[in-house]
């Protein structure tokens, strides 16, 4: 597997999470009218601080057995399936009604940063992600060049999510309704497409693994 491929590899099936509407996609919208794109972009550090740790434990776990072909089936068997279910729930959700935005409040406002650590953290959907189909993505790291591709993987991942949440946080100081806006939608349905292919390709080449 070449950088490129890995690269564009990561960001195709990472870009559907960072798009997909979310508690901290929200209270991005509502904070947005006030901090603007600052916001976002503590909102996303916060992110950050949650998620890169989560990432770091989850590699270590892997890192010593990321090579035994039982190991690669499991996590290639469960991150396709939840790849295909993520796609397919995006598809369908793209053009549901619009879940209740979360209520700001006092000391959250004033700490932005703990808002993008707390909404991440208490995100089921993110969770479920990266113990499913990002778990694939962590042992294909792994096995790229070891905890360097780790590193490599996730900043082909994290720019989306500061770029995202800065646009949503600016749009929504402008008054731009992201959520009702059509393209946002569309673009939910095409990554939902795209995850489900990348599913599709994790069980096959769970197929061709010398079990």
């Amino acid at each position: 597997m070449d950088a490129l491929y890995f690269a564009a590899t990561v960001v195709l099936v990472t870009i559907s999470g960072a798009l997909a509407p979310g508690p901290l996609f929200f209270t991005t919208i509502s904070h947005g009218t006030k901090l603007g794109a600052r916001g976002g972009l503590a909102f996303a550090i916060g992110h950050t601080l949650f998620e890169f740790p989560l990432i770091i434990l989850l590699a270590l776990g892997l890192d010593t057995i990321v090579r035994v072909p039982a190991v690669q089936a499991v996590t290639g068997v469960i991150g396709g399936a939840a790849l295909i279910a993520f796609g397919i729930f995006q598809i369908r959700d793209c053009y549901a009604s619009t879940p209740d935005k979360p209520k700001s409040h006092g000391i959250m406002f004033r700490h932005p940063i703990l808002v993008g650590l707390g909404f991440t953290g208490l995100n089921p959907f993110f969770v479920a992600w990266w113990f499913t189909a990002g778990l694939e993505l962590i042992r294909l790291s792994l096995l790229f060049i070891g905890f360097l591709g780790i590193v490599f993987m996730y900043v082909c991942h994290v720019w989306m999510d500061y770029v995202w949440l800065i646009a949503v946080a600016h749009f929504s100081r402008l008054g731009i309704n992201v959520v009702d806006a059509k393209w946002y939608r569309i673009a939910v349905a095409i990554f939902g497409a795209i995850l489900i292919y990348f599913g599709l390709t994790f069980l096959i080449s769970v197929i061709e693994l010398p079990i």
